[in-house]
Formats: structure tokens, C-alpha cells, sequence
């Protein structure tokens, strides 16, 4: 994990002058490479008598290879790589059946019970924008797909008391994907993640999947 961010930051820290500041009107240029997001993380498509989860967060962070569809660069792809960090609350009941970590539902259990994700993520954008060469302060619409890889998942359980974490579950879906939206102006973008995948497999009440899904709202930075 060090190792990855280290390359990470190398990489952002290159692309950061990858780019002159002697830019003209007309120029080709690059826009919007480096992100940074904070979100506020919620789970969905929850089974019923399952609560939604309390209050969760997330961070991201990433660079973005941006390629001008166009001369005029207003209309872009971006396709990327990441890291992100989600909390969640959850109201799962859990536990272990031999060698196996089981997820169930019980009403009665509220959402004091934490899983955290560690991934790689992979964006890729259709870009809009009002940008130019030499013009840093613009509107932007950006939509796409988001595929994540989970590099290490951690969850709780609270039993009288007691609190069992187990890790890298194999229930656990590591490969998710979901739809992403931003739209804002300079700086301040607000930014919409809507997962498309369940975060469970082979995870079921009775006869019924248990399809519990995310939904991400934050704002996301750029840089460069």
C-alpha cells in the first residue's frame, strides 16, 4: 500500500509540470488531470428491516489522463486511476459458520457496526467545459463510469458487547462499478457516485439476494 501511494504521489508531483504556464488562446492543452473528492457515503437497495447506514464518509484521490476530443479542448475523455478510502455504518448481522463469514439481517440490530474499504479505482469521463488555453476559472459537466478494485475490506460486528472484525471477506464484492456525475464552476465541483454493483455476493435473505448497493455525495477538487 505505501509503495502505491508513493508512486502515486511521483506521479501527480510529474503531471504537475507537465504543463506551461505560456499556454495561448487556441493552444491544445490539458485540463482537470489531478482530483480530490470527500463524500458522504450512504448504502442502498437495503433488504427490508435493514436501516440505512449512520452517518459514513469517504475520500478519493487520483490522476485522470485527459484527451481533447476537440481543437478547442471543451470537450474531453478522461481515463484514470485512483485510490479511495469509504467508511460505512452498517446494520448486518455477522457472523462465522466454520471457516466462513455469513451476512444476515435482524431488524433489531441498528447501524453501530463499521466497514471500511481500501480500493483502486479506474474513471472514465466524457468531459465538457468552458475552458481555454489560458482561462482557469470555467463551468464543467463531467459524466461516466467508475470501476473499482478493492485492495482490502474490514467489518464489524457489536455482539453483547463484543466487537469481531473480520477482514477480506469472501462475500465481499470486490469488483464494483457504478455511474458518476460533476458539474461545477473553478474549484468547487459537486460530485454524485451511484453504484450499479451489489456489495455482497452469495449473500442472501431466505430465498432474496441481499442487493445492498452505494451512493456517494460530495465534492470533488481538480488540479491542473
Amino acid at each position: 500500500m505505501k509503495n502505491y501511494l508513493v508512486l502515486l504521489f511521483i506521479t501527480f508531483t510529474t503531471c504537475l509540470f507537465a504543463q506551461k504556464d505560456s499556454l495561448q488562446l487556441g493552444d491544445k492543452y490539458l485540463e482537470d488531470q489531478l482530483y480530490f473528492g470527500v463524500t458522504y457515503n450512504q448504502l442502498i437497495s437495503q433488504p427490508s428491516g435493514v436501516l440505512n447506514s449512520g452517518f459514513s464518509y469517504g475520500i478519493n484521490a487520483g490522476y485522470i489522463r485527459d484527451i481533447s476530443l476537440v481543437k478547442s479542448g471543451q470537450v474531453a475523455l478522461g481515463i484514470g486511476i485512483g485510490y479511495a478510502f469509504d467508511s460505512f455504518k452498517h446494520g448486518f448481522k455477522v457472523l462465522t459458520q466454520g471457516s466462513d463469514v455469513v451476512i444476515e439481517v435482524d431488524p433489531s440490530i441498528q447501524t453501530t457496526n463499521g466497514l471500511k474499504l481500501h480500493s483502486l479505482e479506474f474513471p472514465l469521463e466524457f468531459r465538457w467545459r468552458t475552458s481555454t488555453a489560458n482561462k482557469y476559472k470555467f463551468w464543467r459537466i463531467y459524466t461516466g463510469l467508475k470501476v473499482s478494485y478493492n485492495l482490502k475490506n474490514s467489518i464489524s460486528y457489536t455482539n453483547n458487547s463484543v466487537v469481531s472484525t473480520y477482514n477480506n471477506i469472501a462475500r465481499f464484492n470486490k469488483l464494483q462499478y457504478g455511474l458518476t456525475f460533476s458539474a461545477g464552476y473553478s474549484t468547487f465541483n459537486f460530485n454524485l457516485y451511484y453504484g450499479l454493483s451489489p456489495l455482497f455476493k452469495d449473500a442472501s435473505l431466505g430465498t432474496k439476494s441481499i442487493g445492498t448497493k452505494t451512493i456517494k455525495i460530495g465534492m470533488l477538487f481538480y488540479i491542473l
